[in-house]
């Protein structure tokens, strides 16, 4: 396979497997995307209370699983969009000697800089970067993903409250562009890209920074069964998603209000010093176990089937690149 041909299949594959990958946990876990939502949109309410309403009324299985459909066009091709711009800027900045002279990849020989390589000694299938890269690439390609599907992220927190009763995709979008104009479609995206990118790049830091202390204490993982990468690349998940939760819970919690109620909160300034005022500086953790738990499970179970995706196909073109 030639250099051309093999950079698209890369790229392409990459797509796909975000796209899997993204599909798969935003199925599994809308659940609590939904209890989420509910939790947060409320002044004063508890996870326990909010479940009991739900399950309370008629179809509470199919109530649960409410929002599931924007849910995943927004995970999946969100996924899809920011697994593939993350493996291009981080191929970018691995293959550039400029950024490797001033130390932002790492010069050592036996740390894989691009995805023709196999020596690394971590658990990883991505170019290695350094803690700085690891993070800026992280946010950017969050923030890009972000903008993208921001609209797609509106219709869905919208379509999950119990502040509106929408039939139907068509009828929210319908509603929105209505009252709201264009504008309404990316209500509290500010709010959003201050979550998500930092949220994205922090994750990215962690995660690879987890890699490498977990893989020390597994002498080379690559001789082993494929079950130890698959083992550390899922407890780093957890791990980082954890940390970057804690840390970037606060505008989950706006970004939600500013979605939900944009005639109440007019920008993320504003929203903050109003609910910090009414309801205490609690109010800005609303959800933070309910999405810390998810966070974790869906990072974990997302990164790791990517990365294990990434590692076979590569494996695959390798093998017929030498048998040619």
């Amino acid at each position: 396979m030639s250099k051309e041909k093999s950079a698209r299949a890369s790229s392409s594959f990459h797509f796909i497997a975000g796209l899997s990958t993204g599909i798969l946990s935003a199925s599994l876990l809308q659940p609590a995307d939904l209890l989420k939502t509910r939790v947060q949109q409320a002044r004063s309410t508890s996870l326990l209370h909010t479940f009991r309403d739900i399950t309370a009324g008629p179809n509470s299985v199919r109530q649960l699983w409410r929002g599931t459909l924007p849910s995943v066009i927004r995970t999946g091709f969100g996924s899809a969009l920011y697994f593939s711009t993350l493996n291009a800027l981080r191929q970018h900045v691995a293959r550039s000697n400029l950024l490797a002279s001033t130390g932002v990849v790492s010069s050592n020989p036996n740390v894989r800089r691009d995805t023709t390589t196999t020596t690394s000694s971590s658990s990883s299938s991505l170019p290695q970067l350094s803690n700085l890269a690891n993070l800026t690439t992280g946010a950017i390609a969050r923030a890009s993903a972000g903008f993208v599907m921001m609209p797609i992220t509106v219709l869905k927190v919208r379509y999950e409250s119990s502040l509106y009763a929408y039939s139907s995709l068509r009828s929210a979008a319908s509603a929105i562009f209505r009252q709201e104009g264009l504008k309404g479609f990316f209500a509290g995206f500010g709010a959003t890209a201050v979550r998500d990118a930092p949220y994205a790049g922090l994750y990215v830091l962690f995660y690879e920074q987890s890699k490498k202390r977990l893989s020390g204490w597994k002498e080379d993982v690559r001789s082993t069964a494929v079950g130890s990468s698959v083992s550390i690349n899922f407890v780093s998940g957890v791990m980082a998603a954890g940390l970057a939760t804690a840390v970037t819970n606060p505008f989950d919690a706006v970004k939600t209000r500013l979605q939900l109620m944009p005639g109440r909160y007019a920008n993320m300034v504003q929203a903050t010093r109003r609910m910090v005022r009414e309801e205490g500086v609690r109010s800005l953790f609303d959800g933070l176990g309910l999405r810390a738990g998810r966070k974790a499970v869906s990072s974990a179970l997302a990164w790791t089937m990517y990365e294990e995706l990434i590692r076979r196909a590569e494996t695959k073109w390798v093998e017929a690149d030498v048998s040619m």
